[in-house]
């Protein structure tokens, strides 16, 4: 089972392995937290696209297609994560927004 979840929520018991998937590092947020088993940097989106979608809701869908593109054309994160995925998981964002951020599409993804 694969769910998602912001960084700045506490750990629960029942999380399982716990990944962050930005790009940058969540701010205020310790480098050595022992709540995250890795951190998925090549799985994040690339800086032009996440500065395009701003995380504006209407560019929301124009975000989700061109990322999961750019998810189907880099092996390299499709490996880690396929590696990663096994069992229950947490994939951990920084966003604010619940609905609209690169851990959803990658949720969509990813299943």
């Amino acid at each position: 089972m694969i769910r998602i979840k912001r960084a700045y929520d506490a750990p629960e018991p029942s999380d399982g392995e716990r990944y962050l998937v930005d790009r940058l590092w969540p701010r205020g947020v310790r480098k050595k937290t022992p709540n995250i088993a890795a951190w998925l940097k090549e799985a994040g989106s690339l800086d032009e696209l996440r500065k395009l979608f701003g995380h504006v809701p209407q560019r929301y869908p124009e975000f989700r297609r061109r990322y999961r593109r750019e998810l189907r054309g880099n092996p390299a994160a499709q490996n880690r994560l396929e590696a990663t995925s096994r069992g229950d998981i947490i994939l951990v964002y920084s966003a604010k927004g619940k609905e609209h951020n690169q851990a959803v599409v990658l949720k969509e993804f990813l299943e």
